[in-house]
Order: C-alpha cells, then structure tokens, then sequence
C-alpha cells in the first residue's frame, strides 16, 4: 500500500528522472511523481525516455494524459511492467494543447468520459489508479459539480483523488497564470472529504512549508507540493521524521552532493551533458551562505562544452558547511 502523507507533484521540464533521483536521496518516503506524459507521446514516441527511472526512486508514479480508454488501459500496463507503483490520470492540465487533445482540465466536464477512463486503466492492471484534478472549470465553481465529478468517478472503484484546489480556467489564463491567479480554496477539498469520508483526498496548490502540510493532514490523507519541493528542496530533509516517523539521521546538503555525485559521473560517462541534471540542484543551498555563489559556478559553466561534473563539488566547496 502506498503512503500518499506527501508527494511531489507532477510538473513538465522539472519532475525528470534526473530531479527525482536527487529528490530521493533527500527524502526517502515522499511518494514521487513523473512529468505529465501523453498516451500519443508514450504508444508511439520513444518509451525508454519516458518511462525509465532508477529503483532507487520507489515509491514512483507516472502520470498519464488521455482521453482514450484503450490507449490509457495499453499505457498503463506500460506502466505496470516497468515497475511504476502507481498510475495517474491527468484531468488538472489547463493548457491549450491539451484542450486540443481533449485531456487534462477540460475533462471534468464529462465525468462520465473519466469513469470510461478509470475503469479501463483499473481493469488493464493491479497496481492502483489515481486521478488528479482541480475543483472547478472557468466560472463554474459550484461544490456540487466538484461532488458529481468526485462520486461519478469513484463509483468505478477508484478511490484517490489529488485535488488541486483552485479552478482551472480554460479560457483567458495561460497555464502559468493557472498555477497563480484562480483563488485558492482549501476548505472546498476538505469539505470533500468530510462528505465523502471513505474516499483518500489528497490536497495541491499553494503549500510550502511542512508546518501548512500539517495543518492540511488534520482534514485531509495527504499533501502535494509542487514547485517549493523543486526550488526549495530542501525543505523535503525533515519530512521523513515528521510526517513518515521515520528518525534516520538527516544528511547534510554536502552529503547530499557527495552521494549525488556517482550518478551524475555515471549518467555523464553515457553522453548526458551535465547541465540536464544540475539545472535541477540549483535550489539546495537556498538561504545559506555562499548559496548565490554555488548558482552562479554551476549556471555559468555547466552548459559549456568541456563541462564536467568536477565543477559540482568546485561550487559545492563555495558554499559554508
């Protein structure tokens, strides 16, 4: 059984293979999430780049995107023979190209469409099945589509459901004003658990802190962070001991580097230019004392041809222990 008590959310360009195995060496427990893949992109573009992850990663989860049952059913047992623990379905994604593909946000306004969706997925594999989706479309905020939408697809049997809890607005907003604008409104997720106690709520949008993800566990199975887990990693070193009970000794960010360092000289000796996987540590150091100088070194170099990953532990040694 997976521990969803928190997870790091699915987000395009960032939650790579690269992110996560460097997130994982901070938190041992925090269920991890992959970028947003399409069904098209997965039965006909390249599967290994998709779909490849290091075991190190578990408990890992990737996210679909479709609207297709039997592409989702045909991608989820990809998923399933790769040793994914957890498929997820997108109907969260405002943007326009998703529109266009009939996935993600706009899929909440045909519940039924998901429910087709769901047990399609749920009958192709036995790992479990998760939706992630917002509270609302546009101008129609009203709790009880959210209620039909959330009983509509959980009568499939599907039983978790990820709430961003802002309305996604698929005309007006880009998908970056998405993330921002729309009002957050936790007490609209929580009173969805409340009503409808039986079902695991895990609650996105706008948590930073471990103490607002402890707020929320009081009403609520879990928390997603999103970019404050990307550009603030560190915030995820005490997760384990206060959120998964779970007292390992914390690593040092130093230590963090020096126990990064074999993969990235191993992904580096198979081609991968170093910048693929350092534009995603830049954030370790915030706040601490040479932590501008550690971003400057590795910005400034490690798009240069020649780079190699010394100049890692070169900005490392800026940086107060």
């Amino acid at each position: 059984m997976i521990n969803r008590t928190l997870s790091i959310a699915p987000m395009l360009d960032w939650t790579d293979r690269y992110y996560r195995y460097f997130a994982r060496l901070i938190t041992r427990h925090t269920l991890l999430y992959t970028e947003m893949v399409t069904t098209g992109a997965l039965i006909h573009g390249n599967q290994q780049r998709f779909l490849e992850f290091d075991p190190s990663e578990h408990p890992i989860a990737l996210q679909l995107a479709g609207s297709d049952p039997a592409a989702l059913a045909q991608c989820s047992r990809m998923a399933e023979e790769r040793g994914y623990d957890e498929v997820n379905l997108n109907v969260g994604c405002p943007s326009d190209r998703v529109q266009s593909g009939r996935f993600g946000a706009c899929l909440m306004l045909d519940p039924n469409l998901v429910a087709e969706c769901i047990t399609a997925m749920q009958d192709s594999v036995s790992i479990p099945v998760t939706v992630k989706h917002r509270i609302g479309i546009d101008q129609d905020d009203s709790y009880e589509t959210l209620h039909r939408f959330v009983t509509t697809v959980s009568a499939t049997g599907c039983n978790t459901f990820i709430v961003h809890a802002r309305n996604a607005w698929l005309q007006g907003l880009s998908p970056k004003e998405n993330r921002d604008i729309p009002p957050l409104r936790y007490e609209i997720v929580q009173r969805l658990k409340q009503e409808l106690p039986h079902l695991e709520i895990i609650i996105n949008g706008g948590i930073k802190t471990l103490d607002a993800a402890e707020q929320q566990l009081q009403y609520l199975d879990g928390v997603m962070i999103g970019r404050e887990a990307y550009q603030n990693p560190w915030l995820l070193a005490e997760a384990d001991q206060r959120l998964f009970g779970d007292d390992h000794p914390i690593p040092s960010r130093h230590q963090i580097i020096e126990q990064l360092m074999p993969f990235i000289q191993q992904e580096f000796a198979q081609g991968i230019p170093i910048n693929r996987i350092t534009r995603h540590i830049l954030g370790l150091f915030q706040g601490q004392p040479g932590a501008k100088a550690w971003r400057r070194h590795i910005s400034e170099n490690a798009h240069r041809k020649g780079a190699t990953p010394e100049l890692i532990t070169q900005a490392a040694q800026m940086v107060t222990n």
